[in-house]
């Protein structure tokens, strides 16, 4: 699709003038994504829950870029409480005049043992796919407005639980599994995503939206919420050719933010070696990801579980 070192931010011109949101920006890929934003000369909006992380990331990002304190904003935002989506969401209409981009990237994973949100949602679906939901149909039309993309990081998991939604146990308050709990979550976004492209295009809308994952990639993301046996396993494998930096472990998200003339009805990532490391292109979309009752069974569901009613 880009040659055979597949795509790389070498492709990516001037960025000034654009702004890119990305949620869970403090660290791993999404950090990553915020410095290659910040090299191509955008504003960066960064949605994070912890202002002291935040903070530190900001730091490091102005020591490597002298102008970076102008063009990053900070706007605190936790996706496991859906009055903090709300409230983050209206400071971002407030404070941002214009989105090109809103990069779904945050997620938790692997939660040993079953844990509600404060709306009472299971933690990783509340967390992964409920916040995220909200927060793109609040901001949808000044995206709209902007003719931006959104972008869902889901991830490879999608494949290894039940490859459908639990409709009648979505907490899972039986047989609750961290795996199979966490690849319903990424699933999940995916079918948002796929669904929105749906009735985006139906509306006659200009917002493009890509689905896409980092691949196996040297993050936190297992570290802080898995638990010992997998922090240990996945530490032993980022130490090996298998997992790969969490600045290429970036791109695909980037280059859905930012690359003209790509399928929507996809899943973008690396495509090498069991598609978790190599260059980044058009990977394998399983058909179950986009099954058109299960899709639309979910969207009506996240509306009614979030009471948020998407314009669109």
């Amino acid at each position: 699709m880009f040659g055979p070192n597949g795509w790389t931010p070498s492709r990516i011109d001037s960025l000034e003038g654009k702004t890119y949101i990305i949620t869970g920006a403090n660290s791993g890929t999404g950090y990553e994504a915020s410095r290659i934003f910040l090299s191509k000369g955008a504003n960066v909006v960064m949605l994070n829950r912890n202002p002291d992380k935040s903070a530190e990331a900001i730091q490091k990002l102005e020591e490597e870029f002298s102008d970076a304190a102008s063009r990053i904003t900070f706007i605190q935002m936790d996706l496991a409480d859906l009055e903090s989506v709300r409230k983050a969401s209206s400071e971002v209409l407030e404070k941002v005049p214009q989105i090109d981009a809103l990069i779904c990237n945050a997620a938790i994973a692997q939660v040993p043992s079953q844990k509600l949100t404060v709306d009472g949602f299971e933690s990783q679906l509340g967390t992964n796919h409920y916040g995220h939901f909200v927060l793109c149909g609040s901001l949808f039309e000044r995206i709209d407005e902007s003719k931006g993309r959104i972008v869902i990081v889901a991830s490879l998991g999608y494949k290894m639980g039940l490859r459908t939604i639990k409709f009648d146990d979505m907490n899972w308050d039986k047989n609750y599994s961290a795996n199979s709990v966490y690849s319903q979550s990424k699933l999940a976004q995916m079918m948002f995503g796929y669904e929105l492209q749906d009735r985006v295009k139906a509306a006659n809308k200009s917002v493009k939206v890509f689905v896409c994952h980092p691949g196996a990639s040297a993050t936190s993301l297992i570290t802080t919420s898995g638990n010992l046996l997998n922090r240990i396993v996945f530490g032993i494998m980022s130490k090996t050719p298998i997992v790969q930096s969490a600045e290429k472990g970036s791109y695909p998200e980037v280059m859905c933010a930012t690359e003209d003339g790509l399928e929507q009805r996809a899943l973008y990532g690396p495509t090498g070696l069991m598609e978790w490391t190599g260059p980044v292109g058009e990977g394998t979309l399983e058909p179950f990801a986009y099954d058109k009752e299960v899709l639309e069974q979910l969207w009506s569901r996240s509306e009614k579980e979030t009471s948020f009613n998407w314009k669109v």
